[in-house]
């Protein structure tokens, strides 16, 4: 199983998107945080220890999670996928972006599901 771990700000729009978006798909268990200390669910080193792959919205928060947690993030992959905060929660115009985006880093899908 893979722990996908996805990032935003506030964790109440894009990163909760996301963490829907893909909860669903084959091999991989999502969860979402926000970097804030007033995010919904705040990063921590519990959930950066358990997630294997990492997406912030923004290079901002690369800095900002490198920056905060280094320790935690060894070996761990993060990737930027440069999706700004003008979304609402499930816009679908930001749906769109991520089904485009965050695939490609995803197992492929089981032929036949």
């Amino acid at each position: 199983m893979l722990h996908v771990l996805f990032i935003c700000s506030q964790n109440k729009l894009r990163s909760p998107t996301a963490e829907h978006l893909f909860a669903d798909w084959a091999g991989v268990e999502t969860s979402s945080a926000g970097l804030n200390k007033s995010a919904e669910i705040p990063v921590s080193p519990d959930l950066l220890e358990w997630a294997d792959l990492i997406f912030v919205m923004e290079k901002a928060q690369r800095k900002k999670l490198s920056e905060r947690f280094k320790p935690y993030l060894h070996n761990k992959k993060i990737v930027c996928l440069d999706i700004p905060d003008e979304y609402d929660y499930m816009d679908e115009e930001l749906v769109k972006l991520l089904h485009h985006k965050v695939p490609p880093f995803l197992p492929a899908p089981l032929l036949g599901h």
